[in-house]
């Protein structure tokens, strides 16, 4: 491995863990409002949707297939299902499905 491959990862390691270090430090020190905080907290849900939803639709060729299972994995998790259930649910329900069709 030559010098410039060992700056490159170590740059690269620190420009990703610049953005994970300011929210700890800044959430740390300040009093942020209730309302900000709240806002905050669902954050993680926005972008779960946002790397889940694409590969809903492009899963297979025909986009139905897809949505049948988002649907499948919807109805679980509205149902109260845990997270391991939802998953494997709209697995067992896709596996059916490409069964029978």
């Amino acid at each position: 491995m030559n010098m410039t491959m060992l700056g490159i990862i170590i740059g690269m390691g620190i420009v990703t863990y610049i953005p994970r270090l300011l929210p700890l430090l800044t959430l740390q020190t300040e009093n942020w409002p209730g309302w900000s905080r709240r806002m905050l907290a669902r954050v993680p849900y926005a972008v779960l949707g946002a790397l889940i939803f694409p590969g809903i639709l492009y899963i297979h060729d025909s986009i139905w297939f897809g949505i049948a299972g988002g649907a499948a994995a919807v109805c679980l998790a509205y149902l109260g299902a845990p997270l391991i259930a939802v998953v494997g649910g709209s697995i067992i329900f896709l596996a059916v499905i490409q069964l029978v069709v």
